[in-house]
């Protein structure tokens, strides 16, 4: 139900679970297994995730695998939150294309990656509370974080329908392309990370994340000094600086 390759850097991850590509908890431990992997493959310096056709990116949980059963539910929310966590606090760059509808614990998928292209007809909502229930795959957390606590509210509380224009208006996606052109468009950022140091680019990303985490900002401030001498201790930040001054491409060992 998750679909993947790897071509030069970039890991192609793609939610594959007809007819509106759905969540199970079988298909979240493979999305969690597979961030472990492409984690310890050093060779992996981004992945982009999307979901299978041309309607929808993923419509969420798969409401009928666990109903009213509460000890389902747990299960099943304990899946969510381990799969998007560490979607989130993966290695390397992560970009989703929504490529259509986005809803619920599909739309928390996306809030945990790092970057989000939206296709011109894609709708994104969080409508948990209309079916008594709530976005516990970290999507209370993550929203208000991206756009802010006040269209957090309307979104969740509403149960507002977002479209893909309003998404970018508000800070949800950071770009909006036509129908078909999602995937290109997020290939193309990931490809720029892989032009930049790997390990430089797993700090900045570590760095980003301490004030979303309530790291204090003296900390922050005096831990992204220290990472910055860190990276002197790896051969590819002699070879950014040299590659520069000698106007050629650099060749990054990731070591």
């Amino acid at each position: 139900m998750i679909r993947h390759e790897i071509r030069g850097h970039t890991a192609f991850l793609t939610i594959d679970n007809p007819p509106a590509n759905t969540w199970t908890p079988e298909s979240l431990r493979v999305l969690e297994k597979l961030i472990g992997e492409l984690n310890d493959n050093r060779d992996v310096y981004a992945a982009v995730i999307t979901g299978a056709g041309t309607k929808f990116f993923s419509a969420g949980a798969d409401l009928k695998t666990f109903s009213a059963d509460k000890v389902l539910a747990r299960h099943f929310i304990a899946c969510f939150g381990s799969a998007f966590e560490a979607l989130m606090n993966a290695r390397f760059v992560t970009v989703s294309a929504i490529n259509g509808y986005a809803m619920g614990g599909g739309l928390e998928c996306a809030l945990a990656t790092d970057i989000r292209i939206a296709e011109s007809h894609a709708q994104m909502a969080l409508p948990e509370p209309a079916v008594g229930l709530l976005p516990a795959g970290s999507g209370t957390q993550n929203l208000p974080w991206l756009v802010g606590e006040a269209w957090a509210k309307r979104i969740i509380l509403t149960n507002e329908r977002v479209d893909a224009a309003t998404a970018v208006r508000i800070g949800l996606v950071q770009e909006v392309v036509e129908k078909g052109e999602g995937l290109a468009k997020a290939t193309e950022i990931a490809e720029r990370v892989a032009t930049l140091s790997p390990r430089a680019v797993e700090y900045c990303k570590s760095l980003i994340h301490n004030a979303r985490n309530g790291i204090p900002r003296r900390a922050g401030l005096s831990l992204e000094r220290e990472r910055f001498m860190d990276l002197f201790d790896h051969s590819d930040q002699q070879e950014g600086v040299a590659a520069f001054l000698e106007k050629r491409k650099p060749e990054w060992k990731n070591d």
